[in-house]
């Protein structure tokens, strides 16, 4: 049985509004195995936004446990906090999160500059072998604002793999794509999921973005409210084949 690289318990989270206690996160229970692919889903205000920003040691929370592969999160300070981020975890947010006056292959190297270990050639050598992996060996001398959506996604996506995490966290990863660039996307989601055995968790509000997922958990007033494993589980390469052709390149 593969062993749990985020496990989460009574977890709560309260957000202090003048005299107005938020109360974001009331008791979360999630455990989340090495090479699952799980969407967290919910409506605007349900917590799975609190939720993520946790699991991505950005935010603490009010009392609880979290531990990212088999390391207590809540005893680490600041600095052990920003170095379990740079070496267990890779991001991908909505809005790419490129620096905009950086080629793809800069951008992707920026994670490995916080790592000592990494010599100027292994992390140009590491940068190159990312991009490739996502299609984009072509694109990597181009700025972002020379590439579209789908391929800043896809930097993005080649970013958050470089230091070889044990999770990746994306945050509506899709939610700025259209349908054939959201597939295409998911598509390649699905190959890191199954081909390299990455562990995905994918927070969505789309429902037939999350059935691409293997897992759902779905959050509704700071409180995780259904777990289902999805059946009949759709393939984000069939959902392309059944579009009608576009004219754009991702």
């Amino acid at each position: 049985m593969n062993h749990a690289i985020i496990e989460v318990i009574n977890l709560k989270k309260d957000f202090f509004v003048g005299d107005v206690t938020v109360r974001a996160l009331k008791g979360i229970n999630i455990q989340i195995r090495e090479g699952e692919f799980v969407a967290i889903m919910g409506a605007s205000g349900s917590g799975k936004s609190t939720m993520l920003n946790i699991l991505g040691c950005l935010d603490k929370p009010s009392s609880g446990e979290y531990k990212l592969d088999g390391i207590s999160v809540s005893e680490l300070n600041r600095n052990e906090l920003a170095e379990l981020r740079n070496k267990k975890l890779g991001f991908v947010f909505q809005s790419y999160n490129l620096l905009s006056r950086t080629s793809a292959l800069e951008n992707v190297e920026l994670p490995l500059f916080y790592n000592s270990k990494v010599k100027a050639r292994e992390r140009k050598e590491r940068a190159i072998a990312a991009l490739e992996s996502v299609g984009l060996a072509d694109r990597m001398h181009h700025m972002p604002n020379q590439l579209s959506g789908g391929q800043q996604q896809r930097v993005a996506i080649a970013r958050s793999l470089v230091n070889d995490p044990v999770v990746i966290l994306a945050d509506e990863a899709t939610g700025n794509l259209d349908s054939r660039t959201s597939y295409e996307i998911m598509e390649l989601f699905q190959r890191l999921n199954t081909d390299k055995g990455k562990t995905i968790v994918f927070v969505t509000h789309e429902p037939d973005i999350a059935r691409l997922t293997s897992r759902n958990i779905i959050f509704r007033d700071g409180l995780v409210v259904k777990e289902q494993m999805v059946e009949d589980r759709l393939s984000a390469a069939d959902m392309l084949k059944s579009l009608p052709l576009g004219d754009h390149e991702i």
